[in-house]
């Protein structure tokens, strides 16, 4: 879906690195050891990124390390986009209201890392949690999202 209206893979796949968990950071050969791309293309992004205030840049060791810029007026929106184009949104929607007192929902593996997988392991943690519905709903989540979700519940 997104995939069409921004054309460059580096470009989605850095957006998808620091918008899905704000804790996510990066370093040029890193993230071009990440993605399997040249750092030239990864460069690109980056500096496209920062120029236009959606990354944040620091100096550490001497290295360049870059971030979400949370304070950017489009950080909310970006956010938002990229657990839509990931499928975390849906996820959330259809199954949060519907399996019991949820106290707490956390992203795990390749996706809180920013990576997509194709995989979407997420912990709920609650009481009376209806793990019957879990099961049900998650066939049907799979093949809505076209990806394997593990939902975890305790």
């Amino acid at each position: 879906m997104l995939e069409n209206l921004i054309t460059s893979k580096t470009r989605l796949r850095l957006l998808v690195k620091f918008f899905v968990n704000i804790a996510n950071k990066g370093y040029l050969n890193s993230l071009a050891n990440e993605f399997g791309e040249s750092t030239n293309s990864v460069r690109k992004e980056l500096n496209n990124l920062s120029s236009a205030g959606y990354l944040e840049r620091e100096l550490k060791n001497n290295k360049v390390i870059y971030k979400a810029n949370i304070s950017h007026p489009l950080f909310k929106t970006l956010q938002k986009i990229v657990h839509k184009h990931l499928g975390i949104e849906d996820l959330l929607e259809t199954v949060y209201n519907q399996i019991g007192d949820v106290q707490k929902v956390v992203l795990l593996g390749d996706y809180a890392k920013g990576k997509d997988s194709g995989i979407i392991e997420v912990l709920i943690v609650g009481k009376n949690i209806d793990r019957k519905y879990l099961d049900q709903i998650t066939p049907k989540i799979e093949k809505k999202n076209k990806k394997e979700d593990k939902l975890f519940c305790f």
